[in-house]
């Protein structure tokens, strides 16, 4: 599978990437899935191509990407930061992969905004990769200004 034809953002993104200023969830994906980190510093260090290109791999459970991933990334942190991304192990276990429950974090940020979190079955239906960007958004304890939007935008919004 080749390369996107645009950077894959949602809708909810667009205004709160500032043109790229911040990761966007697709990044973020394939960062943490390959078990790969970069400090927002080195993201902000790439040049606005390269970080719109980073955004342009697919976000499919295809491991041929992990290479290209991995290789395109590591050549633009060492051109333009002289740094490397930091490895770690990603977790086996992780519930925004789980299709039998919605987890804890997703639930608890639906009720600090006021919807309704969706049900197993809603939560079964939507693609891995926004099930992630739900789950990521949902990872601390306060409310996130991003959750609402992409509830809406997922169709997951009760």
């Amino acid at each position: 599978m080749g390369l996107n034809e645009a950077p894959l953002l949602f809708d909810f993104e667009v205004e709160s990437s500032e043109n790229f200023t911040f990761i966007p969830m697709c990044v973020r994906f394939n960062l943490d899935r390959f078990g790969l980190r970069i400090s927002l510093e080195q993201w902000q260090m790439l040049p606005l191509e390269d970080r719109k290109l980073l955004a342009r791999f697919p976000v499919d459970e295809d491991e041929e990407i992990e290479p290209n991933f991995d290789h395109a990334l590591f050549e633009m942190l060492r051109t333009h930061a002289n740094v490397e991304p930091e490895w770690f192990t990603p977790e086996e276990s992780l519930a925004w992969r789980r299709t039998d429950s919605v987890p804890e974090g997703v639930v608890r940020q639906a009720q600090l905004a006021g919807l309704a979190a969706p049900g197993v079955a809603r939560w079964a239906e939507l693609a891995t990769f926004k099930r992630y960007v739900l789950a990521k958004l949902s990872s601390k304890t306060e409310a996130n200004h991003d959750f609402v939007p992409a509830m809406r935008e997922f169709g997951a919004a009760g």
